[in-house]
């Protein structure tokens, strides 16, 4: 066999704030529904339903002087540090995020300019030959670059891509909604390199889809459940049902089909690194993915959570939790060489994406 120009994972890196935030933090809140209508539970019984759902323990929130563009900046410091690449080296900067920059006790999104371009202001490239551009795909977003770069060094424009994921959720949802206490703020990145090789390594396979006909609502921006608070301004809302239903019937397909594009069989897939927005939902999408490649056991630590001390942060899940794994801090868990992976997300769009990745 012919070599061939692969993309493989050259470095990683991630940052968590130091603010956690426990589920007693919200022990005071009113919560109200989508009517405005004030729950009638109290709310420690609102907790612990929460908790039984979506596995959440407690989350991390930025610092007061931290948006989105320092926490991604200090990610991907940490995958040059980590790793000794030159940062002048790289031919794209993409950053994946949902509302840009957004001020401590505000609410309005700052993306001009670009976070991309933020993060390599922060980082002192000075290359201009450093493409920088966002990517705003859900919480997809972060693995849609992935898939974007990867195009990027098989097409032959770019040897090294940094993808970086980072948000800071904390600051766009709405007290009163019990579903804030899901969301989380964080940043991961990787750097993407061009490596030539005779047997398939790296990137092996990607899936993405986009449904929009009755799904575009599934997530949305929209006012505070409590009438009156904050008049204009607006806030993260999801029918959690509706999301739920359609990754359980739309995601293990996406992973199903990568597999079957990668060449190998799902059997020898060892680990999967998905995005985790609620700890019930990926164990369900699990599932199916096992019952659809005809498997009924699935191995203990095949898909590595961190959601009940984490939350969701969006588009920095899937990076964060890789270079976890990668440096030795995620315990049961590492990646060895050989072994093939499949990555997964889900999000407003709705989107879904998918790659197999081979470890070289």
């Amino acid at each position: 066999m012919s070599a061939q120009i692969y993309s493989v994972l050259a470095a990683t890196g991630s940052y968590l704030p130091e603010n956690k935030i426990p589920n007693s933090h919200f022990q005071n809140h009113e919560f109200y529904d989508l009517d405005g209508k004030k729950l009638p539970n109290a709310t420690d019984d609102v907790i612990r339903k929460f908790v039984k759902i979506t596995n959440i323990q407690e989350r991390r929130y930025a610092s007061s002087n931290q948006m989105a563009s320092d926490l991604g900046a200090l990610a991907a410091e940490n995958a040059f540090e980590s790793s000794g690449i030159d940062r002048e080296s790289l031919d794209y900067i993409i950053c994946a995020h949902n509302f840009g920059d957004i001020r401590d006790g505000s609410f309005r999104i700052d993306i001009v300019p670009s976070l991309a371009s933020r993060i390599k202001h922060k980082l002192g490239i000075k290359n201009p030959k450093t493409v920088a551009y966002d990517l705003p795909f859900g919480c997809p977003g972060w693995l849609q670059g992935v898939i974007q770069g990867n195009y990027f060094i098989k097409s032959g424009d770019a040897k090294r891509v940094m993808v970086v994921g980072t948000e800071t959720l904390s600051r766009i949802v709405d007290p009163h909604d019990r579903d804030t206490m899901i969301y989380s703020d964080g940043a991961g990145a990787v750097i993407l390199e061009a490596v030539e090789s005779e047997t398939p390594v790296g990137i092996l396979a990607q899936s993405s889809r986009s449904d929009t006909v009755t799904e575009v609502d599934f997530l949305w921006m929209g006012p505070s459940n409590k009438p009156g608070y904050a008049p204009g301004d607006l806030f993260l809302k999801m029918d959690g049902k509706k999301l739920y239903e359609y990754a359980l019937n739309t995601v293990p397909g996406v992973i199903t089909e990568t597999v079957e594009k990668s060449g190998f069989q799902f059997n020898q897939i060892k680990k999967a690194l998905m995005h985790q927005a609620n700890g019930k939902m990926n164990e369900a999408i699990l599932k199916r993915v096992f019952e659809q490649a005809g498997h009924d056991t699935i191995p203990e630590g095949f898909m590595p959570m961190a959601i009940s001390w984490m939350g969701n942060n969006s588009v920095a899940t899937i990076p964060i939790v890789l270079d976890l794994i990668s440096k030795g801090k995620f315990e049961g868990q590492s990646l060895n060489k050989g072994e093939t992976i499949v990555f997964a997300s889900v999000g407003a769009g709705m989107n879904v994406n998918s790659v197999v990745y081979r470890i070289p």
